[in-house]
């Protein structure tokens, strides 16, 4: 990919840039599935940390865990969810705009002092769309998807998964490749200057 490319990965409205990715190993808990399916979400989320060469564990010491995940029905469930709202400051206005848009999915980052991601919280209503999805495919883009902090330009036409001859879905090579790159320790593990980062990015997808 181009630095121009990885730029884009990374940016949002207003061609605000901001990469982040995590510092702490991190620690999923899911929300809303059953017994049969919690071990692919969590399966999904070890494979893309294991491509990135970073860690899991198996608690938090600070948060208990780091990443969330809540798979609803409607968006009205996570209003009775105590201490929800602490964690994701604005949700009940974030609620209301999510069932305007008609949306089915919805994350929200926090962060260190130093930018690092600290937590990410995962919602998923399981709409028509998602529920004819394979819970594989379906936790794997979600896995990639908090693995670093996308801009809404990076997934917003095309997802970042691929179908092999074989059937099989993976991550898009190029994707895969960025992430390998955002975990090399000698890169910030955030900033804001698109310029400088993407062409440290693109370099280390040259040498790979």
């Amino acid at each position: 990919m181009t630095p121009d490319e990885i730029q884009e990965l990374f940016t949002s409205r207003g061609d605000a840039f901001h990469f982040a990715r995590w510092e702490r190993p991190i620690v999923p808990v899911v929300f809303g599935v059953d017994n049969q399916t919690l071990p692919i979400i969590k399966g999904a989320i070890e494979a893309v940390v294991a491509l990135a060469g970073h860690k899991m564990a198996e608690t938090d010491p600070e948060l208990g865990g780091n990443l969330m995940l809540f798979f609803l029905r409607d968006w009205s469930e996570l209003t009775a969810l105590d201490g929800l709202a602490r964690m994701v400051p604005g949700l009940d206005d974030t609620l209301v705009r999510l069932e305007r848009e008609g949306a089915n999915q919805y994350r929200y980052f926090r962060f260190e002092e130093n930018g690092a991601i600290r937590a990410a919280f995962v919602f998923l209503r399981m709409d028509e769309s998602l529920s004819d999805m394979a819970a594989e495919d379906l936790a794997l883009a979600q896995a990639v998807q908090v693995i670093v902090l996308w801009g809404t330009r990076a997934f917003g036409e095309t997802s970042p998964l691929a179908r092999l001859p074989d059937g099989q879905v993976v991550l898009r090579p190029e994707i895969a490749a960025v992430v390998r790159a955002a975990y090399d320790p000698l890169l910030p593990v955030a900033g804001r200057d698109g310029m400088a980062l993407s062409l440290r990015l693109s370099a280390r997808l040259r040498a790979g």
